[in-house]
């Protein structure tokens, strides 16, 4: 009987050094990846009928308090040649199990990165989205904690660009209209 309990007291050890290597090892994916990172994501955005490819790409993870492994941020594509010069959409990501998930508040869908490479300067990798991989290369660009007023996030349920706006009227661009990202070349 004591043979058992042994054996069952080292599983049950084993088991907990698991799990709490599993949440130092996301933890720490978590703490490197808070921050701003730009560059590319091969995004593109279809409105009206038309395609506008994303020249770059700026994601900000700011960590829950209290929370290393999971917290919410802003995602902006940045155009070129298009009606707007970026589209801003708020998103909520978490760590688990070395796997990054991004959800996109206003678009109701989610992303998954499984393969990267993460450190203090860069972030590359493979993102999973709709059935398809798609990779990317953003550098390390700020700090935690910058503000985003200048993005005038203003209560609109997609955000676009102030030009965009005047350009269009704020009755005239119907909730229907709002452009769609899609990951892919």
């Amino acid at each position: 009987m004591k043979k058992f309990y042994f054996l069952l007291l080292t599983a049950m050890m084993a088991l907990t050094a698991t799990v709490f290597t599993a949440c130092d090892e996301d933890t720490q994916i978590g703490l490197t990846l808070e921050g701003t990172w730009r560059g590319n994501m091969y995004v593109y955005t279809t409105w009206n009928g038309n395609r506008y490819n994303v020249t770059d790409t700026e994601i900000t993870f700011l960590c829950d308090d209290f929370h290393w492994t999971r917290g919410y941020g802003y995602w902006v594509d940045y155009y070129s040649n298009a009606p707007w010069d970026y589209v801003a959409s708020h998103i909520d990501w978490q760590v688990s199990g070395g796997e990054i998930r991004i959800y996109f508040r206003e678009e109701g869908s989610e992303a998954i990165i499984r393969s990267y490479r993460l450190n203090d300067n860069r972030f590359q990798g493979t993102l999973w989205e709709n059935g398809q991989d798609i990779d990317f290369n953003l550098y390390h660009v700020a700090s935690p904690r910058r503000s985003y007023d200048r993005w005038g996030y203003d209560g609109w349920t997609y955000y676009r660009s102030r030009q965009m706006r005047e350009t269009a009227g704020n009755d005239s661009i119907a909730i229907d209209d709002v452009p769609v990202r899609h990951f892919g070349k």
